[in-house]
């Protein structure tokens, strides 16, 4: 264990699979006591099972992000069980392609309100308790697509809500930094999680995932494990200079075509 988050306190949403569940596991290994948020409590419980079987360091919180009162939960639930907000790590989300000309109301609203409403309102809530403690970091998950479309995988809702994401980095960055908290996000690519998982069956995922190795220039997916990392050095002190920023994370993507 290494104690560069020690007596830290943070915030993961989407915190009970993938990016997510990796960053915490990271996170309390490193010194830091976490709430992990997600919508599915048995998932939730497993994840603080594994991430910390003594219990002592993790607490959890189901409920669906969208709704703004979920987010002052999570915050209620940090202060009351360690005493504040440090990091919260912004995180959850939801994929889902589907080409434009065929998303309905319904799967925009879900899109927009789970990606960009929810993450809204979890900043505001958390930069509230933030500012009780004289500053904190706030880093966010956006993603690739809100950068360059990708045609294999059409997703307009979808990086529409990330650009808002993207967006909101800046401005929260800007009004933020007077009460001395840091607003960061990373963009990455096609990373392998669960995720794939909810709009596939298994031997769907594992046909598909594979067949994107190519499309990053590095000639890989992305595991948790790269982003986690990317996450963890903008919500620690190393990156106290940083606010702002959107890092892409994509084994190459954004840097350009390759032959």
């Amino acid at each position: 264990m290494d104690n560069s988050f020690s007596s830290k306190i943070a915030i993961i949403t989407g915190g009970g699979s993938g990016i997510g569940k990796e960053v915490a596991a990271r996170l309390v290994n490193a010194g830091a006591n976490v709430v992990i948020g997600g919508r599915d409590e048995a998932k939730l419980r497993q994840a603080a099972a594994d991430i910390d079987p003594s219990g002592a360091r993790v607490r959890v919180h189901a409920g669906d992000i969208a709704r703004p009162g979920t987010a002052t939960a999570l915050v209620e639930l940090a202060t009351q069980a360690f005493g504040g907000v440090d990091i919260l790590v912004n995180n959850a989300g939801v994929f889902r392609p589907k080409a434009f000309l065929d998303v309905n109301e319904s799967e925009y609203d879900w899109f927009l309100d789970t990606i960009l409403k929810g993450k809204f309102f979890m900043a505001q809530a958390a930069a509230k308790a933030m500012q009780l403690r004289g500053g904190g970091a706030i880093v966010q998950t956006g993603s690739l697509w809100a950068l360059q479309a990708i045609g294999a995988t059409p997703s307009a809702a979808y990086s529409a809500a990330n650009g808002g994401v993207h967006a909101l980095t800046r401005n929260l960055a800007i009004e933020l930094a007077a009460s001395n908290i840091r607003v960061n996000t990373v963009a990455p690519a096609v990373v392998e999680t669960p995720v794939y998982n909810t709009f596939m069956t298994d031997d769907q995922v594992k046909e598909s995932l594979p067949a994107f190795n190519a499309f990053h220039p590095l000639g890989r997916n992305g595991q948790p494990a790269d982003v986690a990392e990317a996450i963890l050095f903008l919500a620690s002190s190393s990156a106290s200079w940083i606010t702002g920023t959107v890092l892409s994370v994509d084994g190459g993507v954004m840097a350009g075509r390759q032959a």
